[in-house]
């Protein structure tokens, strides 16, 4: 893909991407009150959901093309170094928003799960010199996230950027969408060139939140963040727990620290080599001793199938997980992570044990 760097459209080079507004525009009053004091506040990227995707039929589903003049009435009121921000999800939704001159699109969660959807929109926009940001699919599907910004690529969009607006789950846990972070990582890895924005407050379901993941997203380098922001958040008509005012967003962004990518310092960099070179170690360390956990795997396969016992021991799995969940509390490890690493060897045991079971007697 070819992108343009950053820094060439970010109203605000220096500093990381900032876009802030109202989940979505309810009013003209509601639209404008919270715009202005976005800018007052040093906003320079207004966004706001004109048409609003819903689970299921009934609930506000936007304004439309109506409050597309609501922008452009707010123009003729702020500096024109101002951006304005709407999703888009699909081909009228792109002519109508570029015929009222909205700077910047996003496309939704809804929409970058479905290729067609995407092409629709890719195909839109051939011609155009805008920039597009793409949300993740809702399910954790790196290879559908690419194939979405490839769409637009394809089409000739340059000034391109991925928005990681966390991932559905069955399980319950403490945010609204699970970040799991490495999948934006990995993204970033295939394409170092492409801008990663993260929208907390989707990720966060609620505001207090938002403070501790946009500071995550910072310390993992990421290049922005989307925030909702609304002028009375509490009356807000759609994801009113997740937005903060416009004065507690310049709270938020005036508290975060901002690393630097890198540091010319040689003793510092000294030092980070030898802490590097200690991580490596003990990586491999782990992979020996998966290694040798697979190998008493193969074992309780062998075993099984002599006994002909079933592969999956639904008493040993909660076991496991019991055991491992307490080893992780006197340890002070992260419950998500070590639940996520032993999924991952307990899928891994599964499969290998029902291998040795399809094998034939004379093989084993």
């Amino acid at each position: 893909m070819q992108i343009e760097m950053l820094e060439n459209w970010n109203p605000v080079p220096d500093q990381p991407l900032l876009i802030a507004g109202p989940c979505s525009a309810e009013t003209e009053e509601q639209l404008t009150e919270t715009a202005l004091a976005l800018v007052a506040n040093g906003v320079k990227i207004i966004r706001a959901g004109v048409w609003k995707p819903r689970t299921r039929p009934g609930s506000f589903e936007g304004k439309g093309e109506e409050a597309l003049q609501w922008f452009q009435k707010i123009r003729q009121q702020v500096p024109a170094d101002v951006k304005f921000a709407v999703e888009v999800a699909n081909a009228e939704h792109v002519q109508l928003a570029l015929r009222y001159g909205i700077d910047i699109l996003w496309v939704g969660a809804r929409s970058s799960v479905n290729p067609f959807t995407m092409q629709e929109i890719a195909d839109s926009l051939k011609g155009v010199d805008i920039p597009v940001l793409v949300k993740n699919p809702i399910n954790p599907d790196l290879a559908l996230w690419i194939g979405a910004l490839e769409r637009l690529a394809g089409a000739g969009i340059t000034k391109l950027a991925a928005i990681h607006r966390g991932f559905s789950s069955h399980k319950k846990t403490k945010f609204r969408n699970v970040p799991s972070w490495q999948l934006p990582l990995e993204l970033k890895r295939e394409f170092p060139e492409l801008p990663i924005i993260c929208d907390p407050s989707h990720i966060a379901g609620v505001r207090e939140l938002v403070p501790e993941l946009s500071q995550k997203a910072m310390d993992i380098n990421f290049d922005g963040l989307m925030i909702e922001s609304h002028c009375n958040p509490s009356e807000a008509w759609s994801d009113a727990s997740q937005q903060v005012t416009p004065s507690r967003l310049k709270e938020i962004v005036d508290q975060l620290r901002i690393p630097t990518k890198g540091v010319a310092d040689k003793e510092f960099n000294s030092h980070l080599v030898e802490l590097r070179e200690k991580i490596d170690q003990l990586d491999r360390e782990i992979f020996d001793l998966v290694a040798e956990r697979m190998a008493v795997v193969d074992q309780i396969g062998a075993f099984k199938k002599k006994s002909n016992v079933t592969v999956f021991q639904i008493n040993r799995w909660n076991e496991i997980l019991k055991t491992r969940s307490e080893w992780a509390d006197e340890l002070n490890l992260d419950h998500e992570l070590m639940e996520a690493v032993f999924n991952q060897i307990h899928e891994s045991s599964i499969k290998r044990q029902m291998n040795i079971m399809a094998k034939k007697e004379a093989d084993v």
